[in-house]
């Protein structure tokens, strides 16, 4: 029979042959190598962009992300760039308010090269154009958290050296607040608006209103390169207040990557809900939008009852997310319109499977391309196959652009775990672990202004073997054997609420400045049907001092972010700590919020009454079945 087969493979033609052996190559193929057309796809996509980014950064001058903006101003000067509320402004219109920003910043700010401008606004035109204003001039520009407030501001503030501070004047009353302390540091403080009602501080929107149109003379930013900052993006990562992540100008020209992956065209029109002060609502919404000549679409806050008129309005193609936005859109109440617009893409993070699954069922067959990245980091994975659930893909093409590994970690003692050689240890495929990412020339960490300490907290030595170094992204992720990578958790004393990071130190701080509270423990606890964890604060009474809700309620609101507040307190006679006298958290989170589980008094952050009021099973409940908004 052997024989036979043989005499009769020989007597069959190569085309025959070739007929043959293609099904049964397809089939194995999918088998054993079921991604095998797209990984390679997408390698040479991103092995494509990379080369172009690099011949960029070579040329002589070199090539920046103003120099982009400047391109597609010449290309398509009548193209619409911006739109917001009911207004449009084109490319031309855009750059030429930018001229008139930069030339009053310059006079009347006494600006120069290298001089750091903090702006302190909303989601309006205006970011866009003094952002590029000051790009024009040489400065970088620090990014900051309309939300944040006291201790906070002034820390971001300083890290950043900003000599020029620009706020809405919406935002009057926090910039009164700390106006004694930037007059006394120097600092020029102006308001976009046509006049100002504080003493000290400046108007500016009718000096930008009276500069010239002409163009900024290149010879204002000389002497820049890829390695001088661009900007300050405020990142709470894992060690208390927030940190000032520098964002070189090479790396802000390669954040248009996302969009590139995910196919953004100068036909696009791309709807940004997200925050411009985060990195995916400037780096990777605006930016990337420059990079092909699209149209943004900005909104001053996200709104779920209103994102799909907004789509319908703009008649929008794609739009970014993060995994609470969708949640939100999925728990509006279901119309007979809801397929009804043009988005054939969606770009961003953090969603969940399920939530993913009923989004497109519910909304349509939108494309949806899901990464992971950090602000700072120099890790990054996208998913470019589809696959519901998962942050991102690697394969060995891609591993060998941007190496990284999966560590064990020790949740209990927050740090590596390392064998008795000192090296830390892989995890094997399908458990969990620390996910970093090696440092090296190409593929750099630039890490934090200001303390030095702060950027090398976020180096690991020694990983593998002697003189190695890899940055510690915090994130506990998993990767399957199909080479999928799934977010599992954060470590550390940071968690995500709200799209925001929320650094339990400094929560604990204010929770622990008021007067009748003697310790602190901050965590984040998962609540069902949210994305990310809530904010939960154990407590330790001083001696003989009753709880007081109200002066709580009143300390949290002054001093912390709507997002960073506790929504729970839990009051216990001792807050346990680890051997290394690190607060223990992971059995709390465990026991969460249920009044049925946890024996030590509750209380509620209660909005309506400005009270921590006594958790009860009903408030559980309503939480549960949603009636209650967190």
């Amino acid at each position: 029979m052997q024989v036979q087969s043989t005499l009769l493979f020989r007597r069959m033609s190569a085309p025959k042959l070739l007929l043959l052996a293609v099904p049964v190559l397809w089939m194995l193929k999918r088998i054993f190598l079921p991604y095998l057309w797209q990984d390679l796809k997408f390698f040479y996509r991103a092995a494509g962009y990379a080369k172009k980014i690099e011949q960029a950064l070579k040329k002589c001058p070199w090539f920046s992300m103003l120099d982009m903006f400047h391109k597609q101003v010449a290309t398509r000067p009548d193209q619409p760039f911006i739109l917001y509320q009911d207004q449009s402004y084109t490319y031309k219109e855009i750059d030429l308010k930018s001229n008139q920003a930069a030339w009053a910043l310059r006079e009347h700010a006494k600006l120069k090269t290298g001089d750091c401008v903090a702006l302190f606004l909303g989601n309006e035109p205006a970011y866009i154009w003094i952002w590029l204003a000051l790009a024009k001039l040489g400065c970088p520009m620090a990014c900051l958290n309309y939300n944040i407030r006291s201790k906070s501001f002034l820390h971001c503030f300083k890290y950043s050296e900003a000599k020029v501070i620009i706020a809405a004047p919406e935002l009057r009353s926090a910039v009164e607040d700390l106006l004694p302390a930037l007059t006394e540091q120097e600092v020029l403080v102006f308001y976009l608006s046509r006049e100002s009602p504080t003493a000290g501080v400046y108007s500016l929107l009718d000096k930008v209103e009276a500069a010239s149109q002409e163009p900024v003379p290149s010879s204002f930013r000389s002497g820049q390169n890829a390695k001088t900052p661009a900007l300050y993006i405020y990142t709470s990562g894992t060690t208390g207040l927030p940190k000032a992540a520098v964002i070189n100008q090479g790396r802000l020209l390669i954040s248009s990557s996302i969009s590139t992956l995910s196919g953004i065209t100068c036909k696009d029109i791309v709807y940004i809900p997200l925050p411009l002060y985060h990195s995916a609502g400037l780096m990777i919404g605006i930016r990337g939008c420059i990079q092909y000549g699209a149209t943004c679409v900005i909104r001053n806050k996200f709104s779920a009852s209103q994102f799909w008129d907004d789509c319908r309005k703009y008649n929008v193609t794609a739009f970014q997310y993060i995994g609470e936005i969708l949640r939100y859109l999925c728990n509006t109440p279901k119309k007979d319109n809801d397929k009804d617009h043009r988005v054939r893409t969606a770009v961003g993070n953090g969603v969940r499977a399920d939530v993913w699954k009923e989004f497109i069922n519910r909304f349509g067959p939108i494309k949806m391309y899901e990464f992971y990245a950090a602000t700072e980091g120099n890790g990054f994975f996208f998913n470019y196959t589809g696959k519901i659930g998962a942050a991102g893909r690697s394969n060995r093409f891609l591993k060998a652009l941007r190496p990284y590994e999966m560590i064990k970690y020790d949740v209990e003692k927050d740090e590596p775990i390392r064998d008795a050689s000192g090296r830390c240890v892989r995890v094997a495929k399908g458990e969990t672990g620390l996910l970093i990412s090696k440092i090296t020339a190409t593929n750099p960490f630039t890490g934090y202004a200001g303390d030095a300490s702060l950027t090398e907290k976020k180096r690991l030595h020694n990983v593998f073997k002697k003189g190695d170094l890899y940055f510690n992204t915090g994130d506990l992720m998993m990767e399957d054997r199909e080479g999928f990578l799934f977010f599992q958790d954060r470590v550390g004393d940071t968690f995500r609420w709200k799209g925001e990071n929320v650094a339990t130190t400094e929560v604990a701080d204010v929770v622990g400045m008021t007067d009748f509270i003697d310790e602190a423990n901050v965590y984040g606890i998962p609540v069902p049907y949210h994305e990310g964890r809530i904010g939960m604060a154990a407590i330790k009474l001083k001696e003989g001092q009753p709880f007081d809700g109200e002066k709580l309620y009143a300390k949290v609101v002054d001093y912390l972010p709507n997002y960073a507040r506790p929504r729970f307190v839990r009051i216990q006679d001792t807050i346990e700590v680890t051997g290394t006298y690190k607060q223990r958290k992971v059995e709390l989170v465990k026991e969460g919020f249920n009044p049925l589980i946890v024996k030590d008094p509750l209380y509620f952050l209660d909005e309506t009454n400005k009270i921590y009021t006594p958790m009860t099973q009903q408030i559980y409940n309503a939480i549960l079945e949603k009636t209650l908004k967190l």
